[in-house]
This record gives C-alpha cells, sequence and structure tokens, in this order.
C-alpha cells in the first residue's frame, strides 16, 4: 500500500543521487532503478557505473528504493556491488515458472531484501501456469519477500500486437481478463498485485479512469512513467469519505451480523478484507471529502 505511484527511472539519469535522496521528486513514494527495457543495451554498462556510484552514498529514507535488474546475471553482480544494502529490493523482470530458477539461483536472501516479480510474459495467460508459479512461490518460503507481483501491461498487450489507443484505459483492451484472472488466483492466495503502466501522459482523464478500474479490480500501486501521474494516481487512491465510514462500521467490534448503512447491505463476514484494505489506503492517502457531502442516508440500522 505504501508504494502508492512507483516511478520508473532510467538507471542512466545523472541525477540518480537527487532522487534516490527526495531531493527531486520528494512526492515519490517509491522508485525504481531500471537497467531493463528503459536502457538501452549498448548503454547498460553506464547504468551499473551509476548504481556503483550512488550505491554507498545512500542514506536512509522514507521513499522505498528498488533496482530492476536486467537479467539474473545482472541480479548477481548488483548483489555484489557495495552499499546494495541500502536498496530496498528488486523488481523481476520477465518472471514465470520457466524463469523462476534462474532468478532463485543467484537470488542472496541474507541481506533482507524484498522482490516484487513482473509478470509479463505469455505464461500470464495461462491460468494453469499462474497457478503452478504461485504454490512454487509458496514452496519456495518467498511469500513473505514479495512485496507484490507486478502487471507488465505494456509487454503483455507487445505479445498480442496491440498498443492501447489514445484515451483508452488498459481495461478497454483484452487484458481486462488477464488481469481479473490474475487477481482471482493470486489475491486468495494472499498476494497483492499492482497495476500495469499509462503511457500517455496528456490523457490525465485516462488515467483516473484506469485507477478506478484498478481500484475496483482490488490493485493497489501503479507504474508511473512520469512524475506529473504520480499526483493523479494518488488522489483517487484516496478514500472516499461513504466508504471510509463503511468500512469502519464493518470493522467495529460491536457492529452487528448484518445491517444497513447509506442503504447499502453490510455483511461484517463478507466484508471485512475489503473493509481492512480500505482503512489502510485510508491511513496512507487520506480521505477526500467531495464538495457538497452531507449526512443524508447516513443511516446504520439492522434490516427486518
Amino acid at each position: 500500500m505504501q508504494l502508492g505511484a512507483s516511478l520508473y527511472v532510467p538507471a542512466t539519469r545523472p541525477d540518480l543521487a537527487a532522487i534516490a535522496s527526495g531531493v527531486k521528486f520528494p512526492e515519490l513514494r517509491s522508485v525504481i532503478f531500471c537497467t531493463e527495457d528503459a536502457v538501452h543495451e549498448r548503454d547498460l554498462n553506464q547504468a551499473l557505473n551509476h548504481l556503483v556510484a550512488l550505491l554507498p552514498e545512500l542514506n536512509s529514507s522514507a521513499m522505498a528504493r528498488f533496482i530492476r535488474p536486467r537479467n539474473p546475471t545482472i541480479l548477481w553482480r548488483l548483489l555484489q556491488m557495495n552499499g546494495i544494502e541500502g536498496i530496498d529490493g528488486f523488481v523481476l523482470p520477465k518472471f514465470g515458472p520457466h524463469t523462476l530458477g534462474d532468478w532463485l539461483r543467484v537470488w542472496d536472501d541474507s541481506k533482507g531484501h524484498y522482490l516484487m516479480p513482473i509478470l509479463e510474459t505469455a505464461e500470464a495467460f495461462d491460468h494453469r501456469k499462474m497457478e503452478v508459479m504461485r504454490d512454487r512461490l509458496e514452496d519456495y518460503g518467498l511469500q513473505d519477500r514479495i512485496l507484490c507481483l507486478r502487471i507488465g501491461g505494456n509487454d503483455l498487450l507487445n505479445l498480442l500486437g496491440i498498443r492501447r489507443s489514445r484515451g483508452a484505459t488498459v481495461y478497454d483492451t483484452p487484458l481486462r481478463g488477464t488481469i481479473a484472472d490474475l487477481v482471482r488466483t493470486f489475491h486468495p492466495a494472499g498476494y497483492h498485485l499492482s497495476a500495469p503502466v499509462f503511457d500517455y501522459l496528456d490523457t490525465p482523464e485516462a488515467l483516473a479512469r484506469e485507477v478506478e478500474a484498478d481500484l475496483q479490480h482490488g490493485l493497489v500501486g501503479k507504474t508511473a512513467i512520469h512524475p506529473a501521474q504520480i499526483p493523479v494516481i494518488e488522489a483517487l487512491y484516496q478514500v472516499a469519505r461513504d466508504d471510509y465510514e463503511t468500512a469502519t462500521a464493518v470493522l467495529a467490534p460491536d457492529t452487528a451480523a448484518v445491517f444497513r448503512l447509506r442503504d447499502s447491505f453490510c455483511e461484517p463476514a463478507t466484508h471485512w478484507r475489503w473493509a481492512r484494505s480500505v482503512l489502510e489506503r485510508a491511513q496512507v492517502f487520506g480521505v477526500r471529502v467531495v464538495s457538497g457531502e452531507s449526512d443524508h442516508g447516513q443511516r446504520h440500522e439492522k434490516p427486518g
């Protein structure tokens, strides 16, 4: 929840230290320094050299800082770098049942890093293979180290030969069903899923619609490709006053087994996970009050 809008930053940038320290983009909750798709092959050594210089200079920060290695070999090189313990974890691209072993062969859990694997290969379209990977993660004891599974929307669309049109959301594409299936596969097992990147900068209203749909699918935490996207995303992460008050009522220790609030049916036995998520989101992002809100309809009563 506290990752918020995670900004991808190519590790070739000369201002990594200013970003990592919070001097630049102080609103960032989390940043991902990328050595993969955002870096051309010819610039990879430059990106790694920038990280070699950055890591020993890292100070403690409220911002969560991650690195996306290009492949398992680069992850191994990163783990040998002086100061790598200052990084919170790694975002693992092209993650699936066939690459899991390659990542684990170089993975070193002794430094306390977290993992955020990206589901962006053709295997993500196969429900059975995702179930196999979910079970293998549990067998390897990795669940506690995984902050969330990130959905690589653009890579998945590329596999389909599709790019969303301007003004469209990812839920206007065939990925709508894929996202829903991933949620059904991983959420009941206790994994969080983050939302795909939105790759247009001039349609904030479409980005807002997509974030609303993300939340309806249970996705919190969205990849941002530009700082201008962060306030749009995180404004939608604020909790509506109605939802906050309903969630509070659902989780109240003396609440009824079934009750009516604002003409909606509330049953704590089936709504408690939603309510807990709402209150966690409110704690991080706050509660938004819509202009003109009133007390109308705020009845809290048992049915019958």
